[in-house]
């Protein structure tokens, strides 16, 4: 059974597969990216390397939110760190992953990031896959 990380992303419970985590972490200064794409917030030294922090609300699809998240995941993407904006972590648990259900009814933002469900004692929760939230990855393009 994988482990997964159950984080808040706005105001909604995620699971991500712990294989896409390196580390979690608190962001200090994050310095803006002139003519960066909008869900990158900017850039942040974070243990002697310099990580692209991305704001994830933007990323989704979905309305700004008060700029105070600085808690993140950081995940590699195509050879580069990446800290993805979270409002809150919960937990680390192993879960079965299980599809998601054609009746499951998701905005365009997370449809796009969504991968499956698990089940925290009958609250399903949106499984995401953190490459979707990066601009011009790989993954964006298929």
């Amino acid at each position: 059974m994988p482990l997964f990380l159950i984080a808040r992303i706005a105001g909604r419970t995620v699971a991500i597969e712990s294989s896409q985590v390196e580390s979690v972490v608190d962001i200090g200064a994050v310095i803006p990216v002139p003519r960066a794409e909008q869900h990158v917030r900017g850039l942040a030294a974070l243990r002697s390397r310099v990580v692209t922090v991305i704001e994830t609300r933007a990323a989704l699809g979905l309305p700004a939110g008060d700029g105070s998240a600085m808690r993140a995941v950081i995940t590699v993407v195509e050879g580069h760190h990446y800290a993805v904006l979270v409002d809150a972590l919960e937990d680390v648990a192993a879960f079965d992953l299980m599809p998601l259900s054609a009746g499951v009814a998701l905005d365009k933002g997370w449809q796009r990031v969504g991968r499956g469900i698990v089940d925290r004692d009958g609250e399903p929760i949106l499984v995401i896959a953190l490459d979707m939230l990066i601009p011009g990855s790989v993954a964006l393009a298929a």
